[in-house]
């Protein structure tokens, strides 16, 4: 072989090395960004766990006083139902020692309400359900707390911000509910009261947030004179009163809530 040919031999491998270099870094590249992509959904799965929780408790407590029974029990069977495969989903996809202990905990109080939600309604069950749902509630928290710490994702406080508002506005109707069931006790208003406080805060922090869209100014506003229909029953909640228009306009902010947290979420992600 002579000088040229074994330069142009050089040359070559040289190139294909680099080449390789180069495909191999990319696929590491591509391999990080799918993990850190799975570990955003799995926070976001975790993350609607909690709301799920409330929710489920919420129609519990609705059905069992025979307000839009049909409506309600769907309501009941399908959050129990997507608690589940949540569950599943999140078992699945992670080897955390302290998720899957937590795991074990939430899995005993999960099973427990789905019992209590096929048997007939009375206070001694509702008061249980009342406690399982904080369980799962407190159990889900600290696994997305602890799913954010193994991400290097920089979660914006925004996004976790209206997400949270998905779950406060179960958590109200949670507990309204069962004060008009008869759950009247100093723990369940300085919840009400509580949940109340934090979703207005949230909500003037989001009305003036920078990064909203036009889009999403509609959506907040829309949620706006949403609160101000119902807010006047939590606030009053010894008077009591029209369980239905509680029970639908909920629901309307907390889908209009879910809509806002995805394109914020869009937002941050392009």
């Amino acid at each position: 072989m002579n000088n040229l040919n074994k330069t142009l031999w050089i040359l070559l491998v040289c190139a294909a090395a680099f080449l390789f270099a180069g495909t191999a870094f990319a696929k590491a590249e591509q391999s990080v960004d799918s993990g850190n992509d799975n570990l955003a959904n799995l926070i976001d799965i975790a993350g609607k766990q909690r709301m799920l929780s409330q929710k489920i408790a919420k129609a519990y407590f609705f059905y069992g006083k025979g307000i839009r029974r049909d409506k309600t029990h769907k309501q009941l069977l399908d959050s129990i139902r997507e608690f589940d495969q949540n569950f599943e989903i999140i078992r699945k996809s992670t080897n955390n020692p302290a998720i899957q202990d937590m795991l074990v905990f939430i899995e005993m109080a999960k099973d427990e309400l789905a019992q209590l939600a096929k048997q007939p309604y009375n206070k001694e069950n509702a008061s249980l359900v009342l406690d399982y749902s904080e369980t799962m509630l407190e159990g889900s928290q600290d696994i997305v707390s602890r799913l954010e710490e193994e991400s290097k994702l920089k979660k914006e406080a925004i996004v976790d911000l209206a997400g949270r508002q998905r779950m406060l506005t179960q958590r109200i109707a949670k507990y309204y509910i069962a004060y008009q069931a008869g759950f009247r006790d100093h723990n369940t208003i300085d919840q009400l009261k509580t949940a109340v406080k934090e979703f207005e805060q949230a909500q003037a922090v989001l009305l003036k947030a920078k990064r909203n869209t036009p889009e999403i100014k509609n959506k907040l506003k829309k949620v706006e004179k949403l609160w101000h229909v119902v807010a006047k029953f939590y606030k009053d909640v010894e008077r009591g009163g029209l369980p239905v228009i509680v029970l639908a306009t909920t629901d309307d902010i907390m889908a209009t809530m879910n809509q806002v947290t995805h394109q914020y979420a869009e937002l941050l992600g392009s």
